[in-house]
């Protein structure tokens, strides 16, 4: 019987983790054969559980919805980092989730076995967070925007530039994209026929969202490619063009995702972007990293690095 009990949490668990399944997927995860699953599908079913099937070759098992999960069943590993995940939310970029975030903390340290609560406090101890001084963003709104992405729903908002200035936009919302320090939403601009990058504390929503349409071809395959290259590139006046004489993991850790884009060229040498509106900025940028490199472009930059590179020379005793 605690054979069977513990099978029917771990099926419930899969059902959750995936939106369909085959009956021989499952019954190869639970090392059990296909007659198997299917008594076991009846029995949750039977304890309420809304498990849906398609007959046939192509057919599978789906969660319905409406199911009431049982309290989550995690390893000690898993646990630990969900609590540790929880701590960072606390001091998190999302407005409003702080106090949920303590909240279910406390209520998971409850039912931990002594053993992990002591880990989790003394890597609480051990841990000094910094904190974040960009801004934050409104909890349900960062919700709203992805319900609307999912469901492939315009959205209506008002949009806050950089500059101050303020504009109506509709667009059909992709992906939300979180830098490390603020949120962006990549979505296409209905009315300027182009894909943006907009900053989610900068957008008011104006409910409600819709209505649906054809998600597009986004405008790369990696958007997290396309929006790092929008934040720290894209925007600027000056967009240069660097190689510099280093592994691209090595460069990348001295890089935020908002200040360039770095892309390896072989095992010792990268490719770097970056964008700014001042000359002396790109070139204090690239000097500072600490690494030989080559400017490309714009041509600007070329001359100005050798302005100042002269300069200093002279400056030199």
């Amino acid at each position: 019987m605690l054979e069977t009990s513990a099978r029917l949490l771990r099926l419930l668990s899969l059902l959750q983790v995936r939106r369909d399944w085959s009956g021989a997927d499952l019954a190869t995860r639970l090392d059990v054969d296909v007659r198997t699953v299917r008594r076991d599908v009846e029995k949750l079913r039977t304890l309420g559980y809304p498990v849906d099937s398609a007959p046939g070759v192509a057919g599978g098992y789906r969660l319905g919805a409406g199911a009431e999960m049982p309290p989550l069943l995690l390893d000690d590993e898993e646990a630990v980092a969900v609590a540790m995940g929880l701590r960072t939310a606390a001091g998190g970029t999302i407005d409003g989730i702080e106090e949920s975030s303590v909240r279910a903390l406390a209520k998971l340290q409850q039912v931990m076995p002594s053993r992990l609560r002591h880990r989790v406090e003394s890597l609480a101890v051990a841990t000094v967070a910094l904190g974040s001084n960009g801004p934050t963003v409104d909890a349900e709104a960062l919700t709203a925007i992805a319900a609307a992405c999912r469901a492939a729903e315009r959205l209506r908002f008002d949009y806050r530039a950089h500059d101050g200035s303020e504009s109506r936009r509709d667009v059909e919302p992709h992906r939300l994209v979180h830098s490390g320090t603020r949120w962006y939403l990549v979505a296409y601009d209905t009315a300027r026929a182009d894909w943006r990058n907009f900053r989610v504390d900068r957008i008011t929503l104006k409910p409600p969202s819709g209505p649906r349409f054809t998600p597009r071809r986004p405008p790369d395959e990696d958007v997290r490619r396309w929006a790092s290259w929008e934040v720290a590139v894209g925007q600027y006046r000056y967009q240069a063009r660097f190689t510099v004489r280093a592994p691209a993991h090595v460069v990348a850790a001295r890089v935020t995702p908002t200040s360039g884009l770095v892309e390896p060229i072989d095992e010792d040498s990268c490719t770097l972007r970056a964008g700014s509106n001042s000359l002396d900025g790109l070139a204090v940028h690239i000097a500072v990293l600490g690494f030989e490199f080559t400017v490309h472009e714009p041509p600007e930059l070329v001359e100005r690095v050798r302005v100042l590179a002269d300069r200093l020379h002279a400056a030199s005793p």
